[in-house]
């Protein structure tokens, strides 16, 4: 749902329908899951030196590669999918603390 609502408010995302926003969805956490803890690790040196900065960086790497896998998901710019990832994870932590889901 969060990844229909920001298709619609940011001009730089597109998707398709929501069945793919359910893809993007389920492959952004199964990415989150097994690619990005072996990249913050490779990545430890440079993301101490900017202080948890460049944990952006790799966020934007798995839209990215999200967007590359899925036919109907597409985002136009390192920027806007800066901001997707901001937003996306706001978004979340906002329903999550609204309908309750936390334990």
């Amino acid at each position: 749902m969060a990844i229909v609502l920001l298709a619609h408010v940011l001009p730089s995302v597109y998707v398709n329908s929501l069945a793919t926003a359910i893809w993007v969805a389920f492959l952004l956490g199964l990415l989150n899951m097994l690619i990005k803890p072996i990249l913050v690790f490779l990545t430890l040196p440079i993301t101490i030196l900017t202080l948890g900065l460049f944990l952006l960086v790799i966020n934007v790497m798995m839209i990215q590669m999200a967007a590359f896998l899925i036919s109907g998901f597409n985002v136009d710019s390192f920027l806007g999918t800066l901001l997707f990832g901001l937003l996306l994870s706001a978004l979340q932590s906002f329903l999550t603390r609204l309908f309750g889901l936390k334990k």
